[in-house]
């Protein structure tokens, strides 16, 4: 629990490890996984009437779709990062060469 600007904030954590709060894609990866893990198990019961084969199969689905959404969304987050970062370099460079002789937008003129 900590206390900023007088509000105390409580992350909210599974397993006491993963505080989905405050980890990126972490809410959004659980609530996909629990989804299909629901239509999986629902939808294999009804097609097989096995009750601890269609759990397996939800727990299963749960796993699967959880970790794909989570290094889905990880991998994005992280080249949106990098494209970001580029970005930022090349505004960076923009105002530092603006006007010079290394101004890459400056139209060479002969002399």
């Amino acid at each position: 629990m900590t206390e900023e600007g007088g509000k105390s904030q409580v992350g909210t954590k599974v397993l006491g490890i993963l505080d989905i709060q405050n980890t990126p894609c972490a809410r959004e990866s659980l609530l996909h996984g629990s989804g299909a893990s629901l239509v999986a198990g629902l939808l294999h019961f009804l097609a097989t009437s096995r009750v601890k084969r269609s759990f397996d199969v939800g727990v299963a689905g749960f796993m699967l779709t959880t970790l794909g959404s989570w290094f889905y969304c990880r991998y994005n987050n992280a080249k949106l990062r990098v494209q970001q970062r580029i970005i930022q370099d090349g505004m960076k460079n923009k105002v530092i060469y603006e006007g010079t002789n290394l101004d890459p937008t400056r139209k060479k003129t002969e002399d």
